[in-house]
């Protein structure tokens, strides 16, 4: 018997994202390359898997402008936002086409070429082992090949549909 079978499906689409609203996150920009050019976007949805090996995942939606490039690339990065870089987020959270978000920001080549925020909190370099898509979006998951820290041990958070310096 299906457990999933006799739930019953009663939460509409504006009261779950009310709800998940409240769930506080950090402010990501991922990054990866494909035919030498580069693609990012802004992502919340990135959590730890596992430290043996260092595993990490974050979610792509599937019609997002990017997806094409993280559907092919073998390789990507997490950077992890500090206060005050609200604009990066916006700006990779699609307000501009495509190469035009790395005009902000001070970027460098990590492991295998993948775009490296030069001021990020931290950034996760990683090799993408699977993937699972699931409803509306991709997870990928990545095995953590270098780790940058920055000496500013601040996180640029969301909640509430606002910013929060963490």
């Amino acid at each position: 018997m299906d457990v999933l079978d006799h739930r019953p499906n009663s939460v509409d689409k504006a009261t779950y994202r009310n709800g998940m609203s409240r769930l506080g996150t950090s402010v990501n920009v991922v990054t990866t390359t494909l035919a030498e050019k580069r693609y990012g976007f802004t992502a919340s949805a990135v959590c730890s898997v596992s430290d043996t090996p260092p595993t990490l995942l974050v979610c792509i939606n599937r019609a997002s402008s990017c997806f094409h490039a993280f559907e092919k690339a073998r390789h990507f990065c997490v950077n992890t936002l500090r206060p005050g870089q609200e604009d990066l987020s916006e700006l990779f959270g699609g307000r501009m086409p495509g190469l035009e978000r790395f005009a902000l920001g001070e970027w460098h080549e990590g492991f295998a070429g993948v775009p490296v925020l030069a001021t990020a909190s931290v950034s996760f370099d990683c090799e993408l082992t699977s993937f699972v898509d699931e409803a509306t979006h991709r997870v990928l998951f990545g095995r953590v090949v270098s780790v940058r820290e920055s000496d500013e041990k601040a996180t640029l958070m969301y909640c509430m549909r606002r910013y929060i310096s963490g």
